[in-house]
């Protein structure tokens, strides 16, 4: 997987501060966990209705900036590429295509490309797209394919751009400089368990999906369970530099390795959250944290409410969380059905992670028991290792969780994100229009930035509808409550609809030129991200 490593010399020795790893062994576990749930969810999928897609996949008419239509790869532009890039590089027949675009975390089915082709260099992405740019056709950069929200969708057919099978590497790790080096298609987790292995002291602490790939996180500007610490990926400024080839062919790198410039406009900010429509993502240098003891507690609460108030209260004290997760009743009692180890009782539960030395987060956990007393809860705290992986395998395996309380059904997983204050009135209203519509919706929610992931199960297009309608007024809630329409899935298309009114007409006006002028044939990556406007007339 590792093609060279530089820098070495001076490596951290091993220690034993393992705890935050713990998380993403979990999260691997409930990742392959829940792959082996895909066959039925596919056959569920196959059943429903293909109008919803069509409602979000196919409605870009008035958003293309293209004059003319886009070409499909002809044979001959086949065996370009396969000059190009390779024969055995170049995926042309359609079953193989198909099994390697749907995703089981999405709730939209994947329009397929008409080729996918797996390149191995930079060169290799410059040569695709001067083909692409040549012909017209369009071009879908994918790294390990668990986004949420239709991004990897190639509505109009054209060249999946795959980085996942060849584009995977580390390239060059800088220990005294707490930074690495590496390709897109690298999965957040092996560069972890790589840093752990190399003996370093050192990780990457973004921490979405499990099977999440370095170059999809930028693009969406993901966070994950640490962000109460860390971040997102723009707000920690864990990506210091990319390497993107544009789709005039050119290969552009944002800036050097320093820590902090002024030379500028920081590029790296431009391409973080565009999902693949501004350029080809190929390689990024990212900054790595120290990793330090953390410990574990949990608190029940009698509802949502006040667990939402208690969290709120937590973090304004100034008590150093690194994570803060919000587990509603259904989750805890999915947990409770799973082969977790522990059993909760059924009400909502905040699980917390403290970090620091062993008297500060004791000292921290003596902080927030006295705030959740406050609302009626009590802390639990983990005196062991062994007891803190247990505490937190409810949270780690939550999706997995629920998936598996409805078998038959498919899952809309979809998030929106508040002021931290507003958190309380948030999730009271969505638990309650859930409630009146007799949707199963769970919430999992990183409740120290407000941002809150509902898991809405439907199995038939009578239910899809009730679910869409549901998710639409989350969206509506969020924003009057001066929130987003998403705070890390990303947009793609199952959202875009929503930014005109999050954003404004100005706004939106000043993406599509941003759009118009890195790309002015729209070939990377159309129908994405950007609202569909008229901006001819």
């Amino acid at each position: 997987m590792f093609r060279r490593l530089i820098g070495l010399s001076s490596a951290g020795s091993r220690t034993g501060h393992r705890a935050l790893y713990a998380g993403a062994i979990t999260s691997a576990a409930s990742y392959l966990y829940f792959s082996h749930l895909s066959s039925n969810s596919s056959n569920i999928r196959n059943n429903l209705s293909s109008d919803f897609n069509k409602k979000y996949i196919h409605n870009d008419a008035l958003s293309s900036p293209a004059q003319q239509p886009y070409n499909t790869p002809t044979p001959a532009i086949v065996d370009e590429l396969k000059l190009k890039i390779g024969d055995e590089h170049v995926i042309t027949r359609q079953d193989v295509i198909q099994s390697s675009v749907n995703s089981q975390w999405s709730y939209l089915v994947d329009a397929p490309p008409s080729i996918i082709v797996n390149p191995a260099t930079t060169q290799d992405v410059v040569e695709i797209v001067n083909i692409a740019r040549k012909h017209h056709i369009p071009l879908i950069s994918r790294t390990a394919g668990t986004s949420l929200e239709g991004h990897c969708s190639a509505e109009h057919g054209g060249i999946m751009i795959d980085c996942e099978q060849r584009m995977a590497e580390i390239l060059e790790i800088y220990p005294d400089d707490m930074q690495v080096r590496v390709q897109p298609g690298l999965k957040w987790v092996d560069l972890n368990e790589h840093l752990e292995e190399a003996g370093l002291s050192l990780f990457f602490p973004l921490d979405p999906s499990p099977g999440a790939a370095i170059g999809g996180m930028l693009s969406t500007n993901c966070s994950g369970t640490n962000a109460c610490k860390y971040g997102s990926a723009s707000s920690g400024n864990w990506f210091l530099n990319i390497t993107v080839v544009l789709a005039n062919g050119k290969v552009m790198k944002t800036r050097q390795r320093a820590k902090k410039s002024s030379a500028g406009i920081d590029l790296t900010k431009l391409f973080t959250g565009a999902e693949g429509t501004l350029g080809v993502i190929t390689e990024l240098t990212l900054k790595l944290a120290p990793k330090e003891p953390t410990s574990v507690a949990i608190a029940p609460f009698d509802t949502i409410e006040d667990a939402a108030k208690g969290v709120s209260k937590v973090i304004q004290s100034g008590i150093s969380v690194n994570c803060a997760e919000l587990l509603d009743d259904l989750s805890i009692i999915a947990n409770n059905s799973s082969r977790t180890t522990k059993q909760y009782a059924e009400k909502p539960h905040i699980f917390f992670k403290f970090v620091g030395t062993p008297a500060h987060m004791a000292e921290d956990a003596d902080r927030t028991a006295s705030i959740v007393r406050e609302f009626g809860s009590h802390l639990e705290y983990a005196e062991t290792d062994e007891e803190a992986k247990n505490l937190w395998e409810a949270r780690k395996w939550g999706l997995a969780n629920i998936n598996a309380m409805v078998p038959e059904s498919r899952i809309w997983t979809t998030d929106v994100c508040v002021p931290q204050s507003k958190l309380p009135a948030l999730v009271r209203q969505i638990k309650a229009d859930a409630t009146q519509a007799g949707i199963y919706a769970p919430l999992l929610s990183h409740a120290a930035d407000g941002n809150c992931h509902f898991l809405l199960a439907f199995k038939d297009d009578k239910e899809r509808v009730i679910v869409e309608q549901l998710v639409e007024k989350m969206v509506e809630r969020a924003q009057a409550l001066d929130g987003t329409c998403t705070g890390e899935h990303g947009v793609g298309v199952g959202k875009k609809h929503h930014l005109v009114h999050e954003l404004g007409d100005t706004t939106v006006e000043a993406l599509w030129s941003l759009k118009r002028a890195f790309d002015p044939d729209n070939i990377m990556n159309p129908g994405k991200l950007y609202p569909d406007i008229d901006f001819h007339k």
